[in-house]
């Protein structure tokens, strides 16, 4: 029973008022359906922002989460704990990585991937060494220099003096990054996939001829797979699917496929310069957390599931592309994996909102990235038959958009 004292009301008294959720509270999920306080039910494609990998209330995630919380909590890192030396065993088992950082969010990684890479540079190569490279319309975080590193300005704007030596390019341009990279360059970070920025892939060539250049000029090479990572594009990371190896990769959201985790993997010969005292964090590597990444990480990590997401991200596709045959709404169908936008033409630009809002009214909830791209990001183990249904209540909120502009 929902508790009728808590409406979408008390958010606007209570809450800062930095978001504006619906107003539908969800209360309830199962797999990849929801149901509100009114008990109405929903499809979930949004997947908790490319978080809730393996749906809502998965079993055995339940029970790893019930039995570690009837023994360590919380210990600090004053300890270690054996959850998160078997979860760092397994990152460094099937990654690049020879080392590993627990945090608790995406941007706390990113944080520690370019405190990381500064460091590198001063021990190594001197004062001057401290560019970052990144990307417009990229994302990597909340914090004032990950927010900074991200390039969309209308995040980071307002807040003051910003983080220093942060250089933005267009994204995909290799030549451009070729003018402008040198040897005071000590990072370039970046996405394989822009989530926030619109769902835009990078191309293969881009992702390695930024390799050749990182190593050219002694830069560290940072994959930002907070989005992408552990599944979402039909590899565990996404950078094995481009061929190219980074120096850093973060990871968080679905690393915990619901529970707040994140880490920062990389190669010893960058980790040492992280000695004791100079980076660290209350939380990061909690034994409740590990436990339960542990315990996704088994789960995803299959054969069986890459290549269901695979299969998953065409059979999106080809419904995506049916609704447009019929409605001509989109202008191009972008993404890998189950991390999809849909690009929305001329006639409906900045309208992707209005497609969000009608969604939810049809008992479907999907994403937004922008103004002008739905995105899509449902749990990797979301059923076809429950795409088809979710599909069809796509169709039906866009014929009603359509239809009203008739």
């Amino acid at each position: 029973m929902s508790d009728t004292h808590i409406t979408r009301p008390l958010f606007d008294q209570v809450m800062v008022p930095n978001y504006a959720p619906l107003e539908m509270i969800p209360v309830r999920g199962e797999g990849s359906r929801v149901w509100d306080q009114e008990d109405n039910e929903y499809i979930d494609l949004t997947g908790g922002i490319a978080v809730n990998a393996l749906g809502h209330a998965h079993p055995e995630l339940i029970t790893t989460l019930t039995e570690q919380a009837q023994k360590l909590w919380h210990v600090s890192n004053i300890y270690t704990n054996e959850p998160a030396l078997r979860l760092a065993q397994k990152l460094v088992d099937n990654t690049f990585a020879e080392k590993v950082f627990f945090a608790n969010s995406g941007a706390e990684a990113n944080e520690a991937a370019l405190k990381l890479a500064r460091r590198v540079a001063f021990d190594k190569f001197g004062i001057q060494k401290t560019e970052i490279i990144a990307f417009y319309q990229g994302f990597h975080g909340r914090t004032f220099f990950t927010v900074t590193a991200g390039g969309q300005s209308t995040y980071s704007d307002g807040f003051g003096p910003k983080p220093a030596d942060i250089t933005h390019l267009e994204y995909n341009d290799l030549s451009e990054l070729e003018k402008v990279i040198s040897d005071k360059t000590c990072a370039v970070i970046l996405e394989p996939l822009q989530g926030e920025g619109g769902v835009l892939p990078i191309t293969p060539e881009f992702a390695q001829g930024v390799r050749a250049l990182c190593d050219k000029h002694n830069a560290l090479m940072i994959f930002d797979e907070v989005q992408t990572g552990m599944g979402r594009t039909g590899e565990l990371f996404a950078y094995m699917g481009l061929n190219v190896i980074p120096d850093i990769v973060t990871s968080a959201k679905a690393l915990g496929a619901g529970f707040p985790i994140a880490a920062m993997l990389t190669k010893t010969c960058f980790a040492e310069h992280l000695k004791v005292g100079t980076h660290g964090t209350t939380f990061g590597g909690n034994p409740l957390a590990c436990a339960v990444a542990g315990k996704a990480f088994d789960l995803i990590n299959t054969q069986e599931m890459m290549l269901g997401v695979k299969h998953k991200e065409q059979l999106i596709r080809q419904h995506l592309e049916a609704i447009n045959d019929e409605f001509s709404v989109f202008k191009e169908i972008r993404g890998a994996g189950l991390l999809l936008g849909a690009v929305l033409n001329e006639q409906y630009k900045d309208q992707a909102k209005t497609f969000f809002l009608e969604s939810a009214q049809q008992g479907l909830l999907i994403l937004v990235a922008g103004a002008n791209v739905l995105r899509f990001a449902p749990a990797l183990n979301i059923s076809d038959d429950l795409i088809e249904q979710a599909m069809l209540k796509l169709k039906q909120a866009v014929k009603n958009i359509v239809n009203k502009d008739t």
